[in-house]
């Protein structure tokens, strides 16, 4: 018997796939309702992150996929001149009426992370709070963080770690989602120390890596907690429509999360739980 040899992958079907993937990014983070989850949970890591790269008056500032404007804002307040962009437009709206409320100016651009639409040298500051680490590709991602960083400019990250509260929620669904495409990594890498570092190598220095957590008190129960993600969160949303036709795979992955927040501590009203980042502040050379 004679084997077929496998397709050999052109680079227009890499790039076909690469659109396509993108397309379903997109789509997942517009699902669901992000900027609501954002205001109600981790509003105040915008705010951290910006004081970490240490945002200044007149600064030219790139929000990286910067979702409704949770760092973006912050920075614009603090008279700096930033751009708020990301993959999923759709989350702008939110975003331009919160910056309206709160007094702040600020340019919105679509724009993927891995192909960012700003010249080299362009910013003083790139900024990304749990956004950025949802790339796919993680190297390209990291490639055009420096690349539009001006020398000596400030890159400041925020990511969810591995083993942290919503790293561990990503291994719970990981079961119930599909395989990554070939050349993707896992979003919560960007919050193990050494893949960071591997990822920026030595075009940057003053490196600094910081564990610290942010602590959600929404919640009186595991049930609650994942219901709410259930509709808010579009990753999550996503697994569940993959599943949706299998209600005993739907009933295990339920159980699955709604255990995970009891495992953190959230057993019965006014208990809260902690969930871990990684915040990176580096200077590129």
């Amino acid at each position: 018997m004679t084997e077929t040899a496998a397709p050999v992958q052109t680079d227009a079907d890499r790039a076909d796939a690469d659109r396509a993937l993108k397309t379903k990014h997109r789509a997942m983070w517009a699902s669901g309702d992000y900027p609501t989850l954002a205001s109600d949970l981790i509003w105040q890591l915008g705010p951290r992150v910006v004081a970490a790269a240490d945002v200044r008056p007149g600064d030219r500032v790139l929000d990286v996929a910067a979702g409704s404007g949770n760092a973006a804002i912050p920075a614009a307040l603090r008279g700096a001149m930033v751009v708020a962009s990301d993959l999923a437009p759709e989350l702008f709206d939110v975003g331009r009426r919160l910056a309206a409320e709160a007094g702040a100016e600020l340019e919105w651009r679509e724009a993927d992370a891995e192909a960012l639409p700003f010249p080299d040298d362009a910013f003083d500051a790139v900024l990304s709070t749990v956004g950025v680490m949802f790339a796919p590709h993680h190297e390209r991602a990291a490639d055009e963080l420096v690349r539009v960083s001006k020398p000596g400019a400030r890159i400041a990250l925020i990511s969810w770690t591995p083993e942290g509260f919503i790293g561990q929620m990503f291994k719970t669904m990981k079961p119930y989602a599909p395989p990554l495409p070939e050349g993707a990594q896992p979003a919560p890498l960007w919050g193990d120390e050494q893949h960071v570092r591997d990822l920026l190598g030595d075009r940057v220095s003053d490196l600094t890596v910081t564990r610290e957590t942010v602590v959600i008190d929404r919640f009186d129960s595991g049930e609650a907690f994942r219901d709410y993600f259930k509709h808010h969160y579009g990753p999550t949303i996503s697994v569940y429509n993959r599943i949706a036709d299998d209600p005993e795979q739907v009933h295990a992955l339920d159980t699955a999360l709604a255990e995970l927040a009891r495992s953190h501590g959230l057993e019965k009203p006014g208990d809260a739980i902690e969930w871990e980042y990684l915040l990176v502040t580096a200077r590129v050379r």
